[in-house]
């Protein structure tokens, strides 16, 4: 939508063809936030020379797993494509002033400032093309579709014993009770919601034209040249003319059991948390015409650890792990020998990773999430929210497993009772002490932010030792991947002698990672795929970054 948006504006005939009957794809499940170092709302801060810095770190990060080039494009561009917005629609961002980098170990981490959350979008904007936006998780709403911002949620965690949680709950609530009786869920959008409404309305005010329901065949090459593809549309195969480009954004494959066989570590991903049309179409079409794949990494995907569970309908909710309870003081993350593999409060993306590593020496897949019953009261754990009075349905449905006792929740999940014992004894030392000797659990920015601040003398260590106890299965789920078409600094695809095929782009997951599979901080996915789809339009409607 982004790269649909700036040719529009470039002054291009613009066509988004979607494959569902609704907008947003992964993005609409998502937090919306996008990751752009050196922007302007940074530079307020008081931040000064951060495309350096950010370079310096993204360097150490990455290293040769990914062009340079890449990433010097998307740090120059990064700034410009924000402004660009912000001077042509009203698509616009807050910055997270404290929000660290995931990986506080390297040079030119920060503690904030490059992350931004998208503004909130009144859905009743798009009239009757509000049905259009994806929903989000479900077990991400409140009473089935009102959405909250992650520090609305930290506020209402307060609500018994803050006026200012009080005041933001019955304002949410009655705003969300007087949008029932008009729609199927809350009008008020926050998160990857609102970024994915807002560019949509934007697209419709300029009339860029925008096909639901239809599914890409193939491109159209002549002469050397993407001149175009051809498309299913209601039952037939048309053909649309591209004179300027087409820019493939197809999600990568993450919903693609076929292609997460052929290039996931084992044992394959059987979930994702990505929207189920990512099956890697795109990708396909563009190889067939001589397109190259990047070089296959660690993983070649991004991850989230999630826990499985049945809905009521008979759907199945796949709900991600992202910071609400790994971080927490008072939960341990254990495999089958009991012990710890990791420090529960690393990134998503890291954490799912570890969980890998250990599997090659003793199966952690699934990990256990392990805590007491005042841990599940104060911070909730997964789809189970905080200060819930009964967890009767969660155990009869088997989302949550319980025992009065550690040897007897070790049991009932599988691992070494002497294991998990011995790892219950130390994790509740350096809960006393602070100190968590053995993998530093609270001793950096990035956990302590995702921590409970009231908490001492360690923000997200506490004891487990309250019975009854309770554990919650999580497995790898890939939010996206990062194995996608090889790219220019432009977003040109090229091919197998490494030439830009002319006329074909890539960005988002279709776009082989610019930092090469790895995770630099909150947003980085969408920060990078919104400043390629802004570089590539640029380049197809022949412009420059300064105009």
């Amino acid at each position: 939508m982004t790269a649909a948006l700036v040719a529009s504006i470039e002054g291009l005939r613009t066509l988004l063809i979607e494959k569902s009957d609704q907008v947003g794809g992964t993005t609409a499940y998502s937090s919306g936030t996008v990751w752009i170092p050196n922007n302007g709302q940074q530079r307020q801060l008081g931040a000064t020379d951060d495309a350096a810095v950010a370079l310096e770190y993204l360097d150490a990060l990455v290293g040769n797993r990914a062009s340079r080039e890449l990433r010097e494009a998307f740090i120059a561009a990064g700034p410009g494509m924000l402004d660009y917005l912000a001077q042509h629609t009203d698509v616009g961002f807050r910055v997270y002033s404290q929000l660290p980098d995931y990986r506080q170990d390297l040079a030119g981490a920060t503690l904030g400032g490059r992350p931004l959350e998208p503004l909130p979008f009144d859905g009743r904007a798009l009239g009757k093309d509000f049905d259009r936006v994806r929903w989000p998780i479900p077990e991400l709403m409140l009473f089935g579709g009102m959405m909250v911002t992650r520090g609305e949620a930290a506020r209402l965690l307060r609500i018994g014993r803050s006026w200012d949680a009080f005041w933001l709950g019955a304002n949410l609530v009655s705003r969300f009770v007087f949008d029932r009786l008009r729609y199927k869920r809350g009008t008020r959008l926050v998160l990857g919601n609102a970024l994915t409404a807002r560019l949509f309305r934007n697209l419709l005010d300029r009339r860029v034209g925008v096909w639901f329901s239809t599914k890409t065949k193939r491109l159209i090459l002549e002469q050397g040249r993407v001149c175009g593809l051809a498309a299913e549309r209601d039952g037939w195969e048309v053909r649309v003319h591209a004179s300027r480009g087409v820019v493939l954004a197809g999600g990568g494959f993450p919903a693609s059991p076929e292609l997460r066989e052929r290039y996931f570590p084992k044992p394959v991903a059987e979930y994702t948390s990505a929207f189920e049309g990512c099956v890697g179409d795109t990708l396909l079409m563009a190889q067939e015409i001589g397109a190259s794949l990047g070089p296959l990494g660690e993983d070649n995907s991004l991850w989230f650890p999630s826990s499985i569970a049945t809905r009521k309908d008979g759907s199945t909710a796949v709900y991600p792990h992202i910071v609400l309870d790994r971080a927490k003081p008072g939960l341990v993350a254990v495999n089958a020998a009991g012990r710890r593999f990791v420090n529960e409060a690393v990134s998503y993306h890291e954490f799912t990773r570890a969980m890998y590593r250990s599997h090659r020496e003793v199966a952690t897949i699934p990990a256990w999430l392990v805590c007491d019953r005042r841990f599940i009261w104060k911070y909730g754990l997964g789809m189970i929210r905080p200060m819930t009075p009964f967890l009767r349905g969660y155990v009869k449905r088997s989302y949550l497993k319980v025992a009065d006792s550690i040897e007897g929740l070790a049991r009932t999940i599988g691992v070494d009772a002497g294991g998990l014992g011995e790892t219950i004894r130390a994790h509740n030392e350096f809960a006393r002490t602070g100190v968590d000797a053995q993998f530093g659990k609270g001793e950096n920015a990035y956990d302590r932010s995702w921590g409970d601040p009231a908490h001492l003398p360690n923000p997200c260590l506490g004891p487990i030792q309250r019975a009854p106890f309770f554990a919650v299965p999580v497995v790898p789920t890939p939010l996206g991947t990062s194995l996608g078409l090889l790219t220019d600094a432009h977003a040109q695809v090229l091919d197998r002698s490494g030439r830009p095929i002319s006329g074909l782009y890539a960005c988002g997951n279709d776009q082989h990672s610019a930092v090469g599979g790895e995770y630099p901080g909150a947003g980085a996915e969408l920060g990078l795929a919104m400043v390629f789809g802004f570089l590539a339009a640029r380049h197809a409607a022949g412009g420059s970054l300064g105009r």
